[in-house]
């Protein structure tokens, strides 16, 4: 079946699509056949609603309400462009992530997520049934929602831990850096901490535009080491896994609170060098004791070679490598996850790890929306063991 993914992450700049052909094969692997990606810019005024709306800022049902449907349409009209350029008009399922407005952590136990973008948008303008709300019924069975990657990290690095003899681990850079450990006694997850999100808030407190671009302004900085103790005393780090975090801990005024009164924050190079930092230990310091042999890297920070290079010194001797080393392409990986997702929901399997998310089974995930039919789901089949990535199919076979 051929399923679109909708992705959007906590920087809110973009909806990522992606399109993949996946089937069920009889060894016991789903194959994924990525048929590409496309970035559709969020219009300035609804990103700058969803910003405003983020926690530590208060908003009303009003704004909820109006959010929910721009989010929804927005989404929409991605799918339809995923549709129709990604899939030539074959696409049978869009499984939309929509876009986090709050992640409820209490005591290090998830209590609820919101994840807005009504998914009838959606399915109004494709006519294909939709799946949405990834997250909530993993929480319900007492897990985090998050790192939802961690069922695809764990099928397709499987095989590659046992080549390796050793651990090795999927490395996300979105707004928040997540790790998936596989080849252990049992895969582990968890959110490390900040990536993108302290660094581009960083950037826009000092009217320096939207992000750090290139890690050139970090790159000539130098960190401070007071700084850097200061964050690193963050009681998040210190919790055990599985555990997840998100802007509503890392805001956009984090920084500033937590560094209130030091010098560095008036030395905006100095400062991104110090939080890039921060992410490179923060990360290094959550792997460190699965002694992992190489780290599989994606996400918006895999391009900032400020942050890679902290990583390299930090992880050493295991080994950064682009999440393309494994077939998957770096760019379009979570929008691919959702892909996933979709295909493993419609089809009764489930799609999260307990040992990953702290849930206490595996369970489906997300809610269906019809499309333009009727829904006739496929008898449940076996959960996969593995995931390969193959080329997609020549027209006609």
């Amino acid at each position: 079946m051929i399923v679109v993914g909708l992705s959007s992450g906590t920087s809110v700049d973009a909806i990522d699509v992606a399109a993949a052909e996946l089937r069920l094969d009889d060894d016991g692997a789903v194959a994924m056949s990525p048929l590409g990606g496309l970035e559709v810019p969020f219009d300035p005024e609804l990103r700058a609603a969803v910003l405003a709306a983020l926690p530590p800022a208060a908003t009303t049902l009003a704004d909820v309400a109006r959010i929910d449907t721009g989010l929804g349409r927005a989404f929409a009209a991605a799918a339809v462009r995923g549709v129709d350029e990604l899939t030539g008009g074959r696409a049978e399922l869009v499984a939309s992530h929509g876009q986090t407005l709050f992640h409820w952590v209490e005591d290090g136990h998830v209590r609820g997520t919101l994840q807005l973008g009504q998914p009838a948008w959606i399915a109004e303008a494709t006519g294909l049934p939709v799946l949405s709300d990834l997250r909530a019924r993993d929480v319900a069975a007492g897990g985090h929602g998050a790192p939802l990657a961690s069922v695809l990290d764990v099928l397709l690095l499987g095989e590659r831990a046992a080549t390796t003899g050793g651990p090795v681990a999927a490395l996300n850079l979105g707004g928040i850096a997540n790790v998936t450990v596989v080849g252990g006694a049992e895969p582990v997850a968890l959110d490390t901490g900040p990536a993108n999100a302290l660094l581009d808030a960083a950037v826009r407190a000092a009217g320096a535009g939207d992000r750090d671009t290139g890690g050139r302004r970090a790159l000539r900085g130098t960190v401070d080491a007071a700084a850097l103790d200061r964050l690193l005393a963050e009681p998040y780090y210190r919790l055990p896994a599985p555990k997840s975090t998100g802007k509503e801990l890392f805001d956009g005024g984090y920084t500033a609170r937590v560094l209130a009164g030091h010098a560095v924050l008036d030395r905006l190079d100095d400062l991104l060098a110090t939080l890039t930092e921060l992410t490179a230990a923060t990360v290094a310091g959550a792997l460190a004791p699965h002694r992992v042999r190489e780290v599989l890297v994606s996400g918006g920070g895999a391009a900032n070679p400020a942050v890679v290079a902290a990583l390299e010194r930090r992880l050493a001797p295991a080994v950064l490598r682009p999440v393309s080393d494994a077939g998957l392409p770096g760019d379009a990986k979570e929008a691919l996850l959702f892909a996933l997702l979709g295909f493993l929901t419609w089809h009764g399997v489930p799609a999260t790890v307990p040992s990953c998310t702290g849930a206490a089974r595996p369970t489906l995930a997300g809610r269906i929306s019809p499309g333009a039919g009727p829904l006739r789901l496929p008898r449940p089949v076996r959960p996969p063991s593995r995931l390969r990535i193959t080329p997609p199919a020549a027209p006609g076979t």
